[in-house]
């Protein structure tokens, strides 16, 4: 099925388009924002290359669902949802570009993509994975229920956080 558009009070979040690519691009090598994501900050050519696989690989073939975030029209950050073995279940990742932190649109971003795994995927439980670090995005998901499951020392000697919600009984 292909991703589809969502919607909140403030934020659409739609599949990419070519014409995005400067925007992720600058997102994904920002080292303010890429420093608490997967392995750290991307290199340009790095963040160029994970753009043109969201096409050649991760829409052509269905492989999870992946959004543009927009607010006003503008680009403002990056959502998706995706089975992974890390957690043995979907995990939700986004991120923001600078300009638009402390807006609490991590919240509705995070909102939206809970609403379409447990509505739409129909999942029992979401998780994300989160540095110890970013504690801002730590408390953002603890306000939305999420538990902490387990610690994971990563090959740097950083540690991740595995957290996780269940579908609450009214949403099932």
């Amino acid at each position: 099925m292909p991703t589809p558009t969502l919607h909140t009070d403030r934020l659409l979040l739609e599949p990419y388009r070519p014409a995005d690519a400067d925007d992720a691009v600058a997102l994904l090598a920002d080292p303010e924002v890429g420093r608490f994501m997967g392995d750290g900050p991307m290199s340009e050519p790095e963040a160029v290359a994970l753009f043109g696989r969201l096409f050649s690989k991760v829409y052509a073939d269905d492989l999870f669902d992946v959004w543009a975030v927009r607010r006003d029209g503008r680009y403002v950050g990056h959502a998706e949802i995706k089975r992974t073995d890390d957690v043995d279940g979907h995990e939700i990742v986004y991120a923001l570009v600078r300009e638009a932190w402390g807006a609490g649109l991590g919240s509705e971003i995070a909102r939206a993509l809970l609403a379409y795994g447990f509505g739409t995927l129909g999942l029992p439980t979401v998780y994300a994975t989160v540095a110890a670090g970013n504690t801002a995005s730590l408390a953002l998901l603890a306000k939305l229920g999420f538990r902490h499951e387990r610690d994971v020392i990563e090959d740097d000697g950083s540690t991740t956080r595995v957290l996780a919600v269940d579908r609450s009984p009214v949403a099932a």
